[in-house]
């Protein structure tokens, strides 16, 4: 088996969506994709891309794939690396590939200087098992709040 990455470019945006249907479907949220192809293609690639795609591929086929983007620690003063999305295809799990593109993504972040690596893990993950052995702590202490849309435009107009 022999495992490589390489960075998503425009022509990928038909299968990082076919991965993100996926890892809704699988994450129970299905309902909650409203991207598009050409949203994500606009998103990633435009002239000021949102975020970047590195897929894992063993064989030379795409398996799984990480969505991520920089964010800002006015701690430390430093960019830290938010993955938005980790997927490995359900066949290809617990073979060492998720741990191969956390690597990867940490190599990305130490290359960049970045001072952390985050993301979310919904409660009833199993994964929360396979990042707490990567030396990841949950940060229970904080609450996620969000604004959708439809909450942020009306928040907006009061302005």
């Amino acid at each position: 088996m022999r495992v490589t990455f390489r960075n998503a470019e425009r022509k990928d945006s038909q299968l990082i969506f076919s991965f993100i249907k996926e890892l809704a479907e699988y994450e129970r949220m299905s309902d909650s994709v409203v991207a598009t192809e050409e949203i994500l293609s606009r998103s990633m690639f435009g002239e000021s891309p949102a975020a970047e795609v590195v897929f894992l591929l063993v064989d030379d086929v795409e398996v799984g794939f990480v969505i991520f983007f920089h964010n800002f620690s006015t701690f430390l003063g430093k960019h830290g690396l938010y993955i938005e999305d980790l997927y490995i295809k359900p066949e290809f799990r617990s073979l060492g590939l998720g741990k191969a593109l956390m690597k990867h993504c940490a190599w990305i972040a130490a290359e960049r200087d970045c001072g952390r690596m985050e993301w979310w893990v919904l409660n009833w993950n199993p994964a929360r098992r396979f990042y707490e052995e990567l030396g990841a702590s949950a940060m229970d202490e904080w609450v996620t709040f969000r604004l959708t849309e439809d909450k942020l435009k009306k928040l907006a107009r009061e302005k």
